[in-house]
């Protein structure tokens, strides 16, 4: 197996960074990717986002801000790579319960299969890590999540939602990742039909991890957003934009 030995990639992804997290006033849209601008440097990346890398990939997705018509928008190319981004947050879900984003893939992946480890590749996905807390958590998720922390130096995320553009899972079908029950997979969009188009996305995040989980949702601990390739061989392009949080209506 080419993922993390002790979590699925669907989960160590998004396990913090030790970023600084911004304050933000309560009730006010929180803009996390958007308004972009030509970049100082040719890799230049949006502001509050830092690569994530694995240790047994070597290959990474490359991402760079390009121009797409009169603003800028976000561009991930993967070959046989994987590498995400990642940018922390620390929300209740109940008071920022929707997320919204605009997102374009140039194609879906031929050998893709979302229920197969060898398929867990997506030409697009954005993420949401739910934070663990200790005070809440079983004697079996404080021993595991304490040994984690003992290896690693911090707690990874107890849940983590990922809103994928599908290969073959149709679309709202919503099933466990390959590698872990700790990470759920939701099809947003599926197939080629809407290939080179940009589409935009609304999601309740409370209400799908009630759905998913069966229980009531921690705090947000990031939003992630990751184009992979490396277990498939392939290649992809996809263009992400306007990731919004939004307070309750």
């Amino acid at each position: 197996m080419r993922r993390n030995r002790h979590w699925a990639r669907g989960v160590a992804l998004v396990v913090s960074m030790g970023i600084a997290v911004v304050a933000w006033a309560a009730g006010e849209e929180i803009l996390l990717l958007g308004r972009l601008s030509r970049p100082a440097a040719p890799e230049g990346l949006p502001d509050g986002w830092q690569p994530l890398t694995f240790k047994n990939i070597a290959a990474t997705t490359r991402y760079s801000i390009v121009p797409d018509g009169a603003r800028f928008v976000l561009k991930a190319e993967s070959r046989s790579a994987a590498s995400g981004l990642y940018r922390p947050v620390d929300l209740a879900p109940t008071a920022y319960p929707f997320l919204s984003w605009r997102w374009k893939v140039e194609n879906v992946l031929a050998k893709g299969d979302e229920r197969r480890k060898e398929g867990d590749d997506y030409a697009a996905r954005v993420y949401v890590a739910f934070q663990y807390a200790p005070d809440a958590a079983t004697l079996w998720e404080k021993t595991r999540y304490g040994t984690y922390r003992l290896l690693y130096g911090e707690y990874p995320p107890k849940a983590v939602i990922n809103y994928i553009w599908a290969n073959r899972l149709p679309k709202d079908a919503a099933i466990d990742n390959a590698f872990t029950d700790r990470a759920k997979m939701i099809a947003v969009r599926s197939g080629p039909d809407e290939i080179g188009r940009w589409i935009r996305e609304e999601r309740n995040l409370y209400e799908d991890y009630r759905r998913l989980f069966g229980q009531e949702p921690p705090r947000i601990a990031g939003i992630a957003l990751m184009t992979d390739t490396d277990n498939t061989g392939e290649s992809a392009v996809a263009y992400y934009d306007e990731i919004i949080l939004r307070p309750g209506r």
